[in-house]
């Protein structure tokens, strides 16, 4: 399930270059970006392990700044002024696995993105989730609202025969996995995280599927 996740993983980061008019190309081993990539979104993601460091780098810029997700956490770049910037867990979710217990909040496709955007980030709209989004077919950014606003969301994305669950806040994964299936159906969820997210993740359902890691070139 790790390669279904990394090419979902894939299939979102594609998204987010495409809205802010940035072409990328994927081969079936690697997807890849020829420009640098939008804040926090990987130059390069591994779609199947025990690739070689050159492949991985080739077709990219890989000057200061660049980043490369380590699907398979089975890659060496030090020698290439890499470091690991982080490493997490991917995780996966049985489409027949009992939906968790529902929450207050009204869970609902987001209309626009600053409000978004600011309950995302903690503050003001950063202009990283662009409108094109809310046109793209396979994006699907999920709100969940009170009386006072939004108070917690997340981003499901389909693709490489997943859906998949990314940019979660407000302890909203419990809430974007029903309403994944009220939306899109019964569908196996996958995504990744660290921490006291992972534990999170675990305690809705989720489970974990094997390591992935982040290089960044400072």
């Amino acid at each position: 399930m790790i390669t279904e996740a990394a090419a979902n993983n894939a299939s979102w980061c594609a998204s987010m270059c495409r809205a802010h008019d940035l072409d990328t190309s994927g081969d079936g081993r690697v997807w890849r970006s020829p420009a640098r990539t939008p804040l926090y979104y990987p130059d390069a993601v591994t779609l199947v392990p025990g690739l070689e460091a050159a492949e991985v780098l080739d077709g990219i810029d890989s000057s200061p700044g660049c980043s490369v997700k380590d699907s398979f956490a089975d890659l060496d770049l030090s020698a290439h002024g890499f470091e690991v910037l982080f490493e997490a867990e991917w995780i996966g979710r049985s489409s027949a696995a009992p939906l968790p217990a529902g929450d207050a909040l009204e869970w609902r496709r987001a209309g626009e993105l600053a409000e978004w955007e600011a309950a995302w980030s903690g503050g003001e709209a950063t202009g990283l989730f662009t409108p094109r989004l809310l046109d793209d077919p396979s994006v699907l950014i999920l709100e969940g609202r009170d009386d006072d606003g939004i108070k917690a969301g997340a981003v499901l994305n389909r693709g490489g025969g997943a859906v998949g669950v990314s940019n979660v806040f407000g302890d909203g994964l419990a809430g974007a996995t029903r309403a994944s299936a009220d939306l899109l159906g019964a569908t196996a969820l996958v995504g990744y995280e660290s921490g006291d997210d992972l534990d999170a993740a675990l305690r809705v359902g989720f489970r974990s599927l094997g390591p992935l890691r982040v290089w960044l070139r400072a």
